[in-house]
């Protein structure tokens, strides 16, 4: 059997985008296309489609989309709406970088586009080429994260950070996909992830879809959980990483690195290269979404607050780098003095291109 026999959560089928239904989930396994930018737009915004490689993913090929349609009779005149179409995607979701990183990547393709269909050519490739990298990254960050742990351990995760966040295997959650096709025992306790539930709905669900051993639990479960269960580790993706390591990741993340701190065990973030945005030098200067009240007042639907209360809902909070014990890229696992070495990663990168 196929351990990884998930649902990819997007395909590009040359006229439209195919993604997962990420709200559907559980409950059913629903696909919708994406034929306008307007469509992207909405499923990045209302979390149809989640995570931060899978959001950058989406955008990419989102505008690739929209480009094609383009009637520009110059470049010039291609490159003016292809902004415009650019910062409206930017703007969907603020705090995931891989979304902008996404962006410019693909506006640098099409940069020295000799005409208007060569431009609109440059733009399809290079979107599919940075899905098909994900997945590689993905795998590589999964086999850093594996030599982590011991055979038998249990380990603690939020949010979702799996497949169906990114190209395949996902980053927190690729090393239990890896150790499932090695034949490795590893057992993993899966926070609910509230007010979304992106543990409960998503995590839990791709990880029992390979055979992974998890078990649920609720956010507020998470010390008693560690001390009775013997957690020997903690990890976790990221929306986005600072220069000096801060790390942006769903909200809840802070609670569990200083509980990580208190219990004397390791907490990880795992993420791609892509996630760390050299330019943001701390976490302070990274902005953090707030979303509508009704996630937090409402459950399916059903009202469970009262009407009128006040509501407070940041999407992400930040992780201050003294925090991580380790930072794990497909490059390798970083430790010690994130903001020497994270730049350096990127050294590395670069040397290796110019091979």
């Amino acid at each position: 059997m196929d351990t990884f026999a998930i649902p990819r959560s997007v395909e590009w089928r040359e006229t439209h985008i195919t993604i997962l239904n990420q709200q559907k989930l559980p409950l059913a396994t629903e696909y919708i296309d994406l034929h306008t930018l307007e469509d992207v737009y909405d499923a990045i915004a209302s979390l149809k489609v989640r995570g931060a490689p899978a959001i950058g993913i989406t955008a990419a090929y989102g505008l690739a989309l929209a480009a094609s349609h383009y009637k520009a009779e110059t470049v010039h005149e291609f490159h003016s709406r292809l902004k415009q179409d650019r910062d409206y995607l930017a703007s969907a979701r603020p705090t995931a970088v891989n979304l902008v990183w996404a962006l410019d990547r693909l506006t640098a393709a099409a940069k020295d586009a000799a005409s208007v269909n060569e431009a609109k050519t440059a733009l399809i490739h290079e979107a599919i080429r940075i899905q098909i990298e994900d997945e590689d990254v993905c795998r590589r960050i999964g086999e850093h994260a594996l030599s982590l742990f011991r055979p038998g351990d249990r380990v603690m995760t939020i949010c979702n950070a799996g497949s169906i966040a990114t190209a395949r295997y996902g980053t927190a959650l690729a090393p239990f996909y890896l150790a499932k096709e090695k034949g490795i025992e590893l057992s993993v306790y899966a926070l609910e992830t509230r007010p979304v539930l992106q543990g409960a709905r998503l995590t839990a669900w791709e990880l029992m879809q390979a055979g992974v051993d998890v078990t649920l639990i609720t956010d507020n479960m998470a010390a008693q959980t560690i001390k009775a269960k013997g957690i020997r580790a903690i990890i976790v993706g990221a929306d986005r990483i600072a220069q000096n390591g801060d790390t942006a990741n769903k909200i809840g993340t802070f609670g569990l690195a200083l509980l990580a701190k208190s219990f004397g065990i390791p907490f990880y973030v795992a993420a791609p290269l892509s996630t760390i945005d050299l330019a943001t030098k701390t976490g302070a200067d990274i902005p953090i979404e707030e979303r509508h009240p009704d996630e937090v007042t409402h459950l399916a639907g059903v009202r469970v607050a009262p009407e009128g209360v006040n509501v407070y809902n940041p999407a992400f909070d930040v992780t201050p780098n003294e925090l991580i014990t380790a930072i794990i890229t497909e490059k390798g696992i970083v430790r010690g003095s994130y903001s020497a070495a994270l730049p350096a990663l990127f050294a590395k990168e670069e040397q290796h291109e110019t091979i």
